[in-house]
Order: C-alpha cells, then structure tokens, then sequence
C-alpha cells in the first residue's frame, strides 16, 4: 500500500516583479557564458611572438634609423637643435 501526501491548504505565494524571471535568466547566462569563456591563450601567446620576432627583426635591419627617429622626436623636448 502506497501513501500519498497532499496539501489541503494553501500555500502563500509572494508576488514577484515581472522582470525578475528575465533578470534571472540574463544573469544565469551571462554566468554560463563567462564560466564557458576560457580565452584563447595559444593564440594570444602567438600574437606576442610574433610581434617580438617583427620588433627585433626591424631592429636588426634599421636599428641606426629608428634611433635617429627617436633621437629627432625628443630633441624638442630635450633642448637640443637639429
């Protein structure tokens, strides 16, 4: 024999604002989309060698040009004439 429970009263229910199932749902899947989001570490390790590997070629190729530049950049702020 199987019993079964039943309410015979009424529960009271608290009256909730509209958006707050919508509030809910949003913030539950910005959570999940945020947890899910691990980034992309290789590809940004990638990017920074590679940007290294381009500085320090164009620094092997150009190194007395670029500190001209510099050099002619600062002079004004330093002073110095041309």
């Amino acid at each position: 024999m199987t019993v079964h429970r039943t309410r015979l009263h009424r529960t009271r229910t608290h009256a909730r604002p509209a958006y707050s199932t919508r509030l809910v749902a949003a913030a539950a899947t910005l959570r999940d989309r945020l947890a899910s989001d691990r980034g992309d570490v290789p590809g940004w390790v990638l990017i920074t060698l590679m940007t290294a590997g381009i500085v320090v070629a164009l620094w092997a190729v150009a190194s007395d040009q670029i500190v001209q530049i510099f050099e002619n950049a600062m002079a004004p702020f330093l002073g110095k004439n041309l």
